[in-house]
Order: structure tokens, then C-alpha cells, then sequence
């Protein structure tokens, strides 16, 4: 997002006119809801990404295996040197995607729920139903990514990642604050630590970037505090369905 000066003199016809952008502060935008923005996919790209073979259309210029992409800024991070974010909302979805060789680019259902679980067989390592399809669990990360800019965007953890979200949840319900007055641990929210997520490379029949979580400390800006409890009471009233489906049925294999 570009950010300009409120006030700006240009010269027109030999006078000078003002560009107040203050006074029309919104205007344009009184029928934009939350519901038409776009909420960022922080993706951890793998070697069959499309942003990083150059000859696709979604190719991104400088991406490679292993670092992290935003969806809607379209900027990259090093994966080696990781990114810092706070956890503001958690949600295991169960999307229905089709077999691989139909190349469908989304789920056919977005979420199934959890009772689909009981409707799927194991094929190796996947969880099918009847009809072919498969249901790939993805436990979603809903983070404020804290950097120059806080930018709230979408971590969507599966397969390979399962046990990864895993180990967040749990270093999230350790957790503790004292609480005033009676001195007792209580539960400290999701949104009052700030965690560290880097990428790495793991090796098997294939080779696919995985990653890992440690605690930084806690949230010290009241400002992004009080951005990081706002997203929360969002997603907790919006019942939100989570599908990634900015993810390639190829990502969804890791």
C-alpha cells in the first residue's frame, strides 16, 4: 500500500491548487466490508510452487524453495532467516480436494468438517473417500506478521506440517500470566506472544521444506496488541471456512 502526504501543493495554470487527500479521508470506499478484502496466504513455498518456475504465470521474480511469499503484497522472506509473527486465531479445516491427475486449482468443498474423517479410508499416508476425492486436514494459522508494517495474513499448516501446528498449539497452551491481585498462572491469550517461524529443508523419498516454531517473547506494543485482539473477535464472529485455496493440489502433498 502506498502512503502519501495528507497535503499536497501542485502548480496548475500558473497557480498553485492543494491536493487535500485529508479531506476526502475514505471516500471511494463506504461499500468495502471486510468480507470484500482479501486476507493474505503467508505461504511456504516448495519446489513445485508455481511463483517459482519461471515459466508459469504466477511466477515470482527472485522466489525459490523454502522461503516464505505473501499472496497479496507479493513479497518474499527469507525462510532461512525466518519471520516473526503472533498467533490471533486457530482453526482445523477438512477441505475435499479432487484426485491429482484432474489438476483442479481449489477444493471441490472447502470444509467438510470433522465428522467427514469417518467417510475416508487410508491409501499410504492419505485420507480418501468413496468417490476418489481426498480430504487433506489443514490446521490454519491466523497471524499478524510483525515486520515494518503489521500485516495480518494466513498460515495454512498440512500433511507434513500437521505435527509442526501441533508443537505451536502446544507452546501456545504453556503459556501462563499471573494474574493480579490473587497471583494465579491463568492461561495467557494466543495474542500476547510473539513466535519465530523459519523453514527447513527435509530429505526422505523427495525433498520438501518443513518448519519451525519458537517462542520470542511477549507482545510489548499496545498498538499491535490491540490489532491482534480486534482480528480475534473478527474471526471468532465470522465462523470462518478456511480453505487454502491459494494453495496448488502439488503444495498440498507437503
Amino acid at each position: 500500500m502506498t502512503q502519501e502526504t495528507s497535503d499536497l501543493t501542485v502548480k496548475k495554470e500558473g497557480a498553485l491548487a492543494t491536493l487535500n487527500f485529508e479531506e476526502h479521508a475514505g471516500k471511494g470506499l463506504e461499500n468495502i466490508d471486510k468480507d470484500d478484502l482479501a486476507l493474505p496466504f503467508l505461504k511456504l513455498l516448495q519446489s513445485g510452487s508455481y511463483e517459482t518456475k519461471k515459466k508459469h504465470a504466477k511466477y515470482v521474480d527472485g522466489a525459490a524453495a523454502g522461503m516464505f511469499y505473501n499472496t497479496v503484497t507479493k513479497k518474499l522472506y527469507d525462510g532461512e532467516k525466518g519471520i516473526n509473527v503472533i498467533p490471533c486465531f486457530y482453526k482445523m479445516t477438512y477441505p475435499e480436494w479432487a484426485p491429482f491427475d484432474r489438476s483442479e486449482g481449489r477444493p471441490v468443498h472447502p470444509d467438510r468438517g470433522p465428522e467427514i474423517m469417518a467417510q475416508t479410508t487410508k491409501n499410504g499416508t492419505k485420507d480418501v473417500l468413496s468417490n476418489g476425492n481426498e480430504i487433506i486436514k489443514t490446521a490454519n494459522h491466523f497471524v499478524i506478521l510483525v515486520g515494518e508494517k503489521p500485516e495480518k495474513a494466513l498460515m495454512p499448516l498440512k500433511t507434513t506440517q500437521l505435527k509442526t501446528s501441533r508443537g505451536w498449539n502446544s507452546l501456545m497452551d504453556n503459556e501462563v500470566i499471573v494474574q493480579q491481585g490473587t497471583g494465579k498462572s491463568i492461561p495467557a491469550p494466543a495474542f500476547s506472544r510473539i513466535y519465530h517461524v523459519k523453514s527447513v529443508e527435509n530429505s526422505g523419498n523427495f525433498t520438501w521444506h518443513g518448519m519451525t516454531v519458537s517462542l520470542v517473547k511477549p507482545v510489548d506494543n499496545a498498538e499491535i496488541f490491540s490489532m491482534a485482539v480486534e482480528f480475534n473477535a473478527a474471526l471468532q464472529k465470522s465462523n470462518i471456512a478456511a480453505a487454502s485455496v491459494e494453495t496448488n493440489k502439488v503444495e498440498s502433498n507437503y
